[in-house]
């Protein structure tokens, strides 16, 4: 009987030392402190960008579906005459750089005008969720490659197209031009409006095109050729041109 009783001991303590062994080596999961994207927070009742979401990536292109849940989780304001005129004039011109690029990939088969191409679509799309959010006639709604509302940029395209199919060279120069001329037209844009939604929007499609100056002009450099800014300061553009890609959520 004693010695069953020793053999017991033993077993429970060979036991507990086993169980004491298997808990020193389960190391507990770490608890990481960065996240890819830091939540951006507006204020009480102008949106909120969660925590993961994706606004823009590094080739510029626009995640419609982030921006979406976004630009719907604002509320609407009243859009003022030069507001609604802005929207009007963007999404055409976004339809233009898209409309561009698809006909100049057509002439070269280079691959970064479809590329941007692609891009610009996003941005196109991203402009008219506001024009829908604001129940707003969409110029764009039915036109095909090279037709627009606006007269101005139907002749804007024409030109541009001559002029990029001169040469590869001459046809990143083009692209590198609408860029820039967007830029400038968002800028303008962003100062007429307040509005957490509609500035976002426009933030990020600067941001697109920033990203899309950088990828023509580096084309170029690969050309052996120095683009001089037309529509920009030679100082903002500079600026650009010496910074790295754009990536991430912007509000």
């Amino acid at each position: 009987m004693r010695r069953l009783c020793v053999l017991l001991l033993v077993m429970v303590v060979a036991l507990a030392g086993c169980v004491q062994t298997q808990k020193s080596i389960i190391k507990p999961t770490p608890t990481s402190t960065q996240t890819k994207w830091t939540p951006v927070m507006g204020q009480v009742g102008q949106g909120r960008m969660g925590r993961g979401r994706t606004l823009i990536n590094s080739s510029g292109a626009i995640n419609v579906q982030n921006l979406k849940e976004f630009v719907y989780s604002v509320k609407a304001g009243n859009l003022t005459e030069t507001e609604k005129e802005d929207l009007m004039h963007m999404v055409e011109e976004e339809k233009l750089a898209r409309d561009v690029y698809l006909t100049l990939y057509e002439k070269w088969k280079n691959r970064i005008f479809y590329n941007i191409a692609q891009s610009e679509q996003t941005h196109l799309d991203a402009v008219r969720l506001l024009i829908e959010k604001y129940n707003l006639s969409d110029p764009t709604e039915g036109k095909g490659i090279g037709e627009f509302t606006n007269p101005k940029f139907g002749e804007l395209y024409k030109k541009l197209i001559n002029e990029g199919s001169n040469s590869l060279e001459d046809a990143l120069k083009v692209g590198a031009m609408i860029e820039e001329l967007d830029i400038v037209d968002l800028k303008n844009c962003l100062n007429h409006t307040d509005k957490v939604d509609i500035r976002t929007v426009y933030q990020n499609l600067m941001k697109g095109s920033r990203n899309h100056l950088r990828a023509f002009v580096s084309q170029l450099k690969m050309l052996g050729v120095n683009y001089e800014p037309v529509y920009l300061s030679k100082e903002e553009f500079e600026s650009i041109i010496s910074s790295g890609m754009e990536r991430g959520p912007t509000t």
